[in-house]
């Protein structure tokens, strides 16, 4: 984290510049078997597309809200990330009903419908893998933006101080985020470049977005993120710390 870092897109932005090569996401589901790592360098490059993606395709500005109906997921954190980068609003589990644009996963699409904008759809499939058959009045998210350009510029400036997340009721401001996120960064056991937090904590509370994205993004860090870490036994959990090198546990 810099001094200059003012929203979590600011964070991504100083990661990048001082070791785009490490790890940054580690994602786990252990309901399938999937595991994928991604480096700042690539995270850093699906934000890209998916904020172009955002902007450019789906009319998304600076206030506008966006509805993200998904889990504790790789693309979870991308899409956190990307609205940040435009200046939209990230309404975790919001209501799709007040949303300028939903985002979804395939268990909520019925109540995504209730947007009256723009839906996207997430298979939520391994290495972003899209769906069989697009579900009607979705666009599929691993269909459109592959195509987006890696680089993203955007259209207004995005003003640290306005809205930027939505989570259980609580309104945070760009800044808020960036300080809240290094402020816990010492309970949370992370103590800067190097420091790997494994979090099976849900998406849907601060301290899980916390532990989970931006805690460790703000001091350098990284996280293993785990879904359905529940159908883990102890011992295999043990050695997935062990193999992760991770330094704090949080569940």
């Amino acid at each position: 984290m810099n001094a200059t870092d003012r929203t979590p897109a600011d964070l991504l932005t100083s990661a990048l510049a001082a070791d785009p090569g490490r790890p940054l996401v580690t994602f786990y589901d252990d309901a399938t078997g999937e595991r994928v790592e991604l480096s700042v360098a690539t995270f850093a490059n699906w934000v890209a597309k998916t904020a172009n993606l955002l902007q450019g395709d789906l009319g998304a500005g600076p206030g506008d809200r966006v509805a993200l109906l998904l889990p504790a997921h790789w693309q979870t954190a991308v899409w956190l990330l990307a609205c940040s980068s435009v200046g939209a609003v990230a309404d975790v589990a919001g209501d799709p009903a007040a949303a300028d644009v939903v985002v979804s996963g395939p268990d909520a699409l019925e109540a995504a419908r209730a947007c009256r904008g723009e839906r996207v759809a997430l298979a939520l499939r391994p290495l972003g893998g899209r769906f069989p058959q697009p579900p009607d009045g979705f666009l599929d998210y691993a269909v459109e933006v592959p195509g987006q350009s890696d680089r993203f510029v955007p259209f207004a400036p995005v003003d640290p101080r306005e809205p930027a997340l939505v989570v259980a009721g609580r309104e945070f401001g760009g800044a808020e985020v960036v300080e809240r996120a290094s402020a816990q960064a010492p309970s949370l056991e992370l103590t800067g470049p190097g420091s790997r937090l494994l979090s099976g904590l849900p998406y849907d509370t601060w301290e899980g977005l916390s532990a989970g994205l931006f805690s460790p993004l703000a001091v350098g860090g990284s996280v293993v993120l785990c879904r359905h870490l529940d159908r883990l036994d102890e011992e295999s959990l043990a050695k997935r710390v062990e193999s992760e090198r991770v330094t704090a546990v949080r569940r």
